[in-house]
């Protein structure tokens, strides 16, 4: 029997809007919400070309995704509308992707994705439609706390997505619900089955869903050529081994594909995208010690600006490890690592919590590497 779902704050049956991305999670979402009684109202936004995207599989918000979100729909007997949001998608998310990546940076889209597309236009659209609520298949839960929701990690932690919603505001939070974040992968999976979802099997995209064959270089410079621009591979103590194909190729930590060999292993130490060139070293050369972030937000509890023990998230596949935490002044922060942490790239985000609760997070501006302890950004020998 699938579980009972209630949202906390909602009435019974008011209207609530899902974003339906035609995968099982966000589907299950909106099964479970009809069987409660909720005024479901279902909601898929059209990212990108839906000609180029036409029977392309892998990518969400596009081609076979969105029929698949319709069939769901009428399978529920709820109404179902799509949203022409292409030229949104492409200014905030897909052009952000492309020029981090030139300026030698890592991004993370998804967290792009969330912040300027689904919970901030596509929220809008839901309180426009009347809505109460706006509900995602994120796994992550929202928790009632002392002093209003809370944002934590989901109950299945490998599935646990909260790291992509650090940007999320208290005002947006209050608005949103995550229904899937006690479940496990695999009991969703059985819901969708028992509830005879016609996407019940539908395999999951492991790729970015506007980069649906891995190739992002090719997208990066198509849209900045600079990024595909030849430069040099130096090492970290100055010799310059080689020649690269373009920045766009390459990420910090990244070890295969570095085309130079030197009888050791070598991986990715730093990017220069102003002079187009890769720093490369040993391991040991890539741990870090901190890392200073700007564009800090705030969703938990931020206000004192003592020094304060929390796990910190460098990457989404990466685990939070024990750190130290200071607040500067304004939107910048300071995480010091207990031990030295390998891959840690300018670009991607650091997100901090308290056991389970994301307290926050901010964009990696600089780290700072064992060796010597300076930032990484700019490292590389003149």
């Amino acid at each position: 029997m699938p579980p009972a779902i209630d949202l906390p704050g909602v009435p019974a049956a008011a209207r609530v809007v899902v974003a339906m991305s035609g995968g099982v999670d966000s589907s299950v979402a909106a099964a479970l919400l009809a069987r409660a009684g909720y005024e479901v109202v279902g909601i898929t936004l059209q990212l990108y070309d839906h000609g180029e995207a036409t029977g392309r599989e892998g990518a969400c918000c596009a081609g076979r995704d969105i029929r698949d979100a319709r069939r769901v729909a009428d399978h529920l007997g709820i109404p179902h509308y799509v949203l022409d949001f292409e030229e949104r998608f492409r200014r905030a998310v897909i052009e952000d992707f492309a020029a981090t990546y030139a300026a030698g940076r890592t991004p993370v889209p998804c967290v792009r994705c969330n912040e300027r597309i689904k919970f901030r236009d596509m929220l809008e659209v839901a309180r426009d439609l009347g809505a109460v609520a706006l509900v995602t298949g994120h796994y992550a839960r929202r928790v009632e706390g002392r002093h209003g929701p809370e944002l934590h990690r989901a109950v299945d932690l490998h599935k646990d997505q909260s790291y992509f919603l650090f940007r999320t505001s208290r005002e947006q939070l209050a608005f949103c619900h995550f229904p899937l974040g006690g479940l496990r992968k695999a009991e969703t999976r059985e819901i969708a089955a028992e509830l005879g979802l016609p996407v019940a099997a539908k395999a999951e995209s492991q790729d970015i869903c506007f980069v649906p064959d891995g190739q992002h270089a090719r997208l990066v410079t198509r849209l900045r050529p600079e990024a595909g621009k030849p430069g040099e591979i130096l090492h970290a103590d100055g010799r310059r081994l080689g020649r690269h194909r373009g920045i766009a190729n390459y990420t910090v930590g990244q070890r295969r594909g570095l085309g130079v060999a030197l009888g050791e292993r070598l991986y990715v130490v730093a990017i220069d995208g102003g002079r187009h060139r890769i720093l490369v070293g040993p391991r040991s050369a890539t741990l870090s010690h901190a890392v200073s972030l700007e564009q800090v937000n705030w969703i938990g509890d931020g206000a004192s600006r003592q020094p304060r023990s929390i796990l910190a998230q460098h990457r989404y596949n990466t685990p939070a490890v024990p750190a130290l935490l200071e607040r500067g002044e304004g939107d910048v922060a300071t995480v010091r690592f207990r031990s030295p942490e390998s891959g840690v790239a300018p670009g991607q985000a650091c997100v901090f919590y308290d056991g389970s609760r994301l307290l926050g997070g901010g964009w990696i501006a600089a780290t700072g590497v064992v060796a010597g302890a300076e930032p990484a950004k700019p490292a590389v020998p003149a």
